[in-house]
Formats: C-alpha cells, sequence, structure tokens
C-alpha cells in the first residue's frame, strides 16, 4: 500500500493579535514569531500599538513576521479609533494595509444604527475596493440574543452574502453563534471566500471564538474543502485566550490551534472534484469574482 503525498497548503496561517488579548499587540508579534505563524493579522482597537502604523512595522520587523492583513476597528469598543466616521476608519486600515503591505481589510457589516453608513455601504466598499490591490472582505456576523430575544443589530444584513461584495470573511466563531451551516456559506461565498477567522464554538448566544476542534463546527471540515480547492487567501487564527492561567497556557492553546490548522489545510494530493472541488476554482456559490455574478439574493 502506497505512501498518500500531501499538498503543501497555499493559504498561510496568521495569527490575530486579538488572539493574545489581555496581552498586548507587541506581545502577539513575539508570540507569532516563537510558535512559528505565518504572519499576523492586527487587530486595530484600543492599544495604541494598534493604531500605530509605523509601530506596526518596528514590530514586523524586528521579530520577522509580515503583516498579512488589517482588521479595521468596527467593534463597539472601537467607536472613535482612528475616527468617529466609519468611511475615514476605512479609509485609514487601507492606507495602513498598503503601508504595512497587507493584501486583505477585514470590515465588519454596519450597525443598523449607523444608518446613512448602513445605506451606502454596500456601493461604498465596491467603490473603495476599485480603488486598490487591497482586499475588502466583508465579514460574517449574527444576531444578538439574550434570553428568548433576538435583536438584528447589523445591516443591509449580518449575513453578507445575502449583499454583493467583491471578497468575504468568514468566521466560525460567528456560524457558531449564528447557527448557520458554515459549510453552506462557504460554498455560497465561493470564489469571494478571501480570508478565514478560524475558530469553534457550540451555538450558544455567546461569540465564543474557541481553539478550533473544540466547539461544535464543522472546522476540519471547511480547511479541508479549501484546501482542495487550492484556496491561496489567508487563514488567522482569532480565539479567545482571556481564560487562561498563564502565559504558558495561553501559548499552549495559540499552538494548538496552529498545529490544527496546518493539519487540516494539508490537502492530499490528486483530490477529485467529487471529493472536494480541486485546486482552481470552487464550484458552488456565487460565480465568479467579477461583480453581480449570480444575482444578488440567496434563494
Amino acid at each position: 500500500m502506497g505512501i498518500e503525498s500531501v499538498r503543501v497548503p497555499q493559504a498561510k496561517v496568521a495569527l490575530s493579535t486579538a488572539s493574545v488579548y489581555p496581552e498586548s499587540t507587541a506581545a502577539a508579534f513575539e508570540i507569532a514569531a516563537r510558535l512559528g505563524y505565518d504572519g499576523v493579522e492586527v487587530m486595530v482597537w484600543t492599544d495604541p500599538v494598534s493604531q500605530d502604523v509605523d509601530a506596526l512595522r518596528r514590530l514586523s520587523d524586528f521579530h520577522g513576521v509580515p503583516i498579512l492583513a488589517v482588521h479595521a476597528p468596527c467593534l463597539l469598543i472601537t467607536q472613535r479609533v482612528w475616527a468617529k466616521d466609519p468611511w475615514e476608519k476605512l479609509v485609514r486600515a487601507r492606507t495602513a494595509a498598503e503601508t504595512l503591505g497587507a493584501s486583505t481589510v477585514v470590515v465588519h457589516p454596519p450597525f443598523r444604527w449607523q444608518r446613512s453608513y448602513a445605506r451606502e455601504f454596500e456601493r461604498g466598499i465596491w467603490r473603495m475596493a476599485d480603488e486598490t490591490d487591497v482586499r475588502f472582505a466583508v465579514e460574517n456576523m449574527y444576531p444578538w440574543r439574550y434570553r428568548d430575544r433576538e435583536m438584528l443589530a447589523y445591516a443591509p444584513d449580518w449575513d453578507p452574502t445575502r449583499n454583493d461584495y467583491r471578497h468575504f470573511t468568514i468566521d466560525l466563531s460567528h456560524t457558531a453563534t449564528a447557527r448557520n451551516d458554515a459549510l453552506a456559506m462557504v460554498e455560497r461565498m465561493g470564489d469571494r471566500l478571501g480570508h478565514v477567522h478560524i475558530a469553534d464554538g457550540n451555538g450558544s448566544g455567546k461569540d465564543e471564538h474557541l481553539v478550533p476542534g473544540r466547539g461544535s463546527q464543522p472546522c476540519a471540515e471547511v480547511l479541508e474543502r479549501l484546501a482542495a480547492r487550492g484556496f491561496d487567501g489567508h487563514v488567522v487564527v482569532e480565539v479567545n485566550t482571556r481564560r487562561a492561567m498563564s502565559a504558558a497556557e495561553r501559548e499552549e492553546d495559540l499552538a494548538e490551534a496552529l498545529a490544527y490548522t496546518r493539519l487540516h489545510l494539508a490537502a492530499p494530493d490528486g483530490t477529485s472534484a467529487e471529493e472536494g472541488h480541486p485546486a482552481g476554482r470552487g464550484s458552488a456559490g456565487r460565480g465568479s469574482a467579477g461583480r453581480g455574478s449570480a444575482g444578488r439574493r440567496n434563494p
């Protein structure tokens, strides 16, 4: 019986700086270098270093860890980071990405109370994407839940596949919180899926961001399907390590997440189309990466 060879993954595996919280952005670069991550995604938030392009470049150069993506400050706690105007935030995120050599800006859909921003969001993201080689990858979110009540906090929609964007980010903690079928979402995103936040969850009302493999999400299946497809975007470990009892335990979790991700991205050579979409292009989803490929709404 012959030994089955595996294909070296095309996708790079990065560490989100949010994964080391409550440690600092600077600590994330050090940990990423020590554990052997391919790069980092910078979560721009209240840590002043995360907002300082020159400081980020120095950290990247010192540790030899490239910055692969910039996560724009879209969280509730970052409403005043960089600017109050959400479009100015995205302009600054794009400039940071271009300056730092990052290929992707991750952006959330607007909050519903950002009415003007929400109305223009779809057109505005296309306009900004046309002005740069940096990808604006819109991330899937989830309804907010309290007891038996559900609040739709995002507009135009928490599910970006219901709108027309050039690139998507899929976050598997968010699919858990939304109680989505993650594999079906991957297929709807099709070739527009340019970025992955790998994490896990159990479908509770909380956005858990567990280490992949510790929840109910099909993390392995998603990674294996992308590997078979020849996915060449970035896979970012974005997990919650706040409950780690020590720095050593935090690093163990991040090392486990990296090993898990690399293992399942190493697809066997010669994978057939029936087994998981061969390298090149995904067959399902919304069609090609061009605008307006297969309708603007899910059936």
